[in-house]
């Protein structure tokens, strides 16, 4: 079996080393026909998340893919992939005001979690830390244009908290962070993924 990446736009290259440097064979999704490739893990990348949930309807894989995250495939989301997932989003304009919670219909809306698009600002507002993530300590962490996670439903498990905002959670199958761990040498992150 592989772990398949969803390919559309964004981080996905990077994804793909880091899984290759465990040995992990990957494959590509692009188009609904990359479904028929066996396997059975999935990674939802950074990028535009706006842009990637409109071609996973566009190109009719949001429905079986979100059966699939439902059915208990491990789904690793980072930064616009954790937006992808939430159940509840706000939206941020520059002054902080917010303007309200939605769940775009592109959206998989598996993980019950609230978070707020682009909470760090514009690319400026990007910065590295390093932090605990369940049991790991010491995590380079790589906030690009980040998302935070503004609550943590019941059924969502938070595994860090850098300056008082959530920026990882787990939920059965659904590891989903604020951060860019693909982009630093550590992996991890990565293992425990594939440990799911």
């Amino acid at each position: 079996m592989a772990t398949a990446v969803l390919a559309l736009q964004g981080a996905f290259i990077e994804h793909e080393r880091r899984l290759e440097e465990l040995g992990e064979q990957c494959i590509e999704i692009r188009e609904l026909s990359d479904l028929k490739r066996p396997f059975n893990r999935l990674v939802l990348p950074g990028g535009e998340s706006t842009v990637q949930g409109r071609l996973l309807r566009q190109e009719g894989l949001l429905a079986p893919l979100k059966e699939r995250i439902e059915e208990g495939m491990p789904v690793l989301a980072t930064c616009a992939g954790l937006i992808l997932l939430a159940q509840r989003i706000e939206d941020t304009i520059e002054d902080g005001a917010d303007r309200g919670q939605v769940r775009p219909p592109q959206h998989f809306g598996t993980l019950d979690a609230t978070v707020v698009r682009n909470a760090y600002g514009r690319q400026l507002g990007s910065f590295h830390t390093q932090g605990t993530v369940g049991k790991l300590e010491g995590v380079p962490m790589t906030f690009i244009r980040a998302p935070f996670i503004k609550e943590a439903g019941p059924k969502a498990e938070v595994l860090s908290v850098v300056d008082g905002r959530i920026v990882a959670v787990r939920q059965r199958n659904q590891l989903a962070l604020a951060f860019h761990p693909e982009l630093d040498q550590d992996l991890r992150i990565h293992r425990a993924f594939l440990a799911l």
